[in-house]
């Protein structure tokens, strides 16, 4: 099964064969979703998911994240430098929220237009506190970093939009394997340096460093048009209307994992021009 864009995907093909098609993408919470919750399964009067009506979700989701993300900057960030413990206890709390929402909405998706805009928040609050610590160290790297999120989603959109990126189940399989490989890295990483041991370290750190991150944020960034494509197809099978804040919320969580990358990238690449 191919995944295609919209333009290519008459919603009658697709509804025709609902039983044999289980739609493929890379993200954790996009999986185990099929056609069967579609158009033909909606209750009387009930409305279908749209891409546009993604998008409009998508759009909320990253306004309530940037609006938060903008407060916990002035407010956790500032309290990170005074009182560390108390700003470490906000920034957990928040993040441990963040994920056990994130947890609850695939274990329920009709719940996810309550719970995608509470999870929105409590990240952009996560987001603020770390942004302002790598600003700190770095003045002006926030801004750097959103603005390069930015074009490369708009690079890879208008890429896929024209047809100079096809999404295949072949591809999203190989996708999903790299992906994997992405998390093993950070278990690793995590791992050993709880152990003291530094053996992954020289890919942290120098022109080694730049090119992993680089490497993960190309991954990320591909994750992120996957996730755009399975909302395409969300829309072109007709599934339930408050399937567009879920998909909105599989759009938010990558993209939230593309910024941090950007982040940790261009603060490489920073560092590397104060030691050269």
């Amino acid at each position: 099964m191919k995944l295609i864009s919209p333009t290519r995907l008459p919603v009658s093909s697709t509804l025709v064969k609902a039983e044999d098609m289980e739609l493929t993408t890379t993200n954790p919470l996009f999986r185990n979703i099929s056609l069967l919750e579609s158009t033909g399964h909606l209750g009387a009067g009930a409305k279908p998911i749209t891409l546009s009506g993604v998008i409009h979700k998508a759009s909320i989701l990253l306004a309530c994240c940037a609006v938060s993300a903008v407060w916990s900057w002035m407010t956790i960030g500032s309290l990170l430098h005074k009182t560390a413990k108390g700003a470490l206890l906000v920034f957990s709390v928040c993040a441990v929220g963040a994920w056990v929402l994130a947890y609850l909405t695939v274990r329920n998706r009709a719940w996810a237009p309550f719970t995608a805009p509470i999870y929105a928040v409590l990240q952009g609050l996560v987001l603020g506190a770390i942004s302002a610590g790598f600003d700190k160290r770095y003045p002006g790297i926030a801004i750097q970093a959103v603005g390069l999120t930015i074009a490369i989603c708009f690079c890879l959109l208008v890429a896929y939009r024209y047809g100079f990126i096809r999404l295949t189940e072949g591809f999203n399989r190989k996708l999903t394997a790299v992906t994997g490989g992405v998390v093993l890295f950070y278990v690793a990483n995590f791992a050993l340096a709880l152990m003291g041991i530094q053996t992954l370290s020289v890919l942290n750190i120098g022109i080694p460093g730049i090119l992993v991150t680089a490497i993960i944020v190309v991954i990320a960034g591909l994750n992120f048009l996957s996730d755009f494509d399975f909302a395409a197809q969300c829309a072109a099978g007709g599934l339930p209307k408050y399937m567009e804040w879920y998909t909105a919320l599989g759009l938010i969580v990558t993209l939230v994992w593309l910024y941090l990358e950007m982040l940790r990238l261009v603060s490489k690449i920073r560092k590397a021009r104060e030691d050269a």
